[in-house]
């Protein structure tokens, strides 16, 4: 039985949904990038420039602005006090280039400033993974076996990923909030320019809404998958 109920599963809806949410963020945040990376800053001055300004500013003289290949790869790693800037980014004076590199700055400026936020992503990340790896196999196996037992604990396990999500929001939106100050006190944009950096930092900050919102779809699908377990049980 569990098995035709997985080959029938009308519960795939919700992942769809969940799909078509993080597709319609994610091509929305293209859109703005490329309006405003279009548009750059009169001068010389780069995100790499930038990003040297923010933490000189910050006197933080401990963390390596790197390159990394890729569009929009753009991350801080807190473990190895690495910014590293994408091929999109790191010589770039576009508008758009310089409010993602200062957000990875605001990262940067989080860690430097022991935001507790950014610490318990860190120390979630492990738990995250292990969620994500064992949920499924959890709960595919109580499928199988009929064992309401073990679909809820998939779906219990489940809960660490959606709780990285729940902590990661956060942090994305303060790094944001952090880019902006930096910029405007350093001088390095004017208003009309940091209203463009707020558009495409919004949008870059709807994509990890958009994730949760798929995060929480996939966990309804699971409790869904687990409520079922035991409804056939009891019948």
């Amino acid at each position: 039985m569990g098995l035709i109920y997985l080959l029938y599963d009308p519960t795939y809806v919700l992942v769809l949904l969940g799909a078509l949410i993080s597709i319609i963020a994610s091509v929305v945040m293209k859109i703005i990038f490329s309006i405003y990376n279009k548009q750059f800053l009169p001068g010389s001055t780069n995100a790499y420039d930038v990003c040297n300004a923010i933490l000189r500013d910050a006197y933080i003289n401990d963390v390596a602005i790197g390159h990394v290949h890729g569009n929009l790869s753009d991350h801080y790693n807190p473990t190895t006090k690495t910014l590293n800037l994408s091929d999109s980014t790191y010589r770039s004076s576009s508008i758009a280039a310089i409010g993602v590199a200062a957000h990875e700055c605001g990262h940067a400026l989080q860690h430097a400033d022991n935001y507790w936020p950014l610490k318990l992503r860190m120390l979630s990340v492990p738990v995250a993974n292990i969620g994500s790896w064992f949920s499924w196999p959890v709960l595919l196996l109580g499928v199988l076996l009929d064992s309401p037992t073990l679909a809820t604990a998939g779906v219990y396990i489940f809960l660490f990923v959606v709780g990285f999500q729940l902590i990661t929001l956060p942090v994305e939106i303060n790094a944001s909030r952090r880019a902006v100050k930096a910029l405007r006190e350093n001088c390095i944009m004017t208003e009309d320019e940091l209203a463009g950096v707020k558009k495409v930092l919004f949008a870059a900050a709807m994509t990890y809404v958009a994730a949760l919102a798929a995060t929480i779809l996939q966990l309804l699908r699971l409790m869904l998958i687990a409520a079922s377990v035991g409804g056939r049980r009891r019948r």
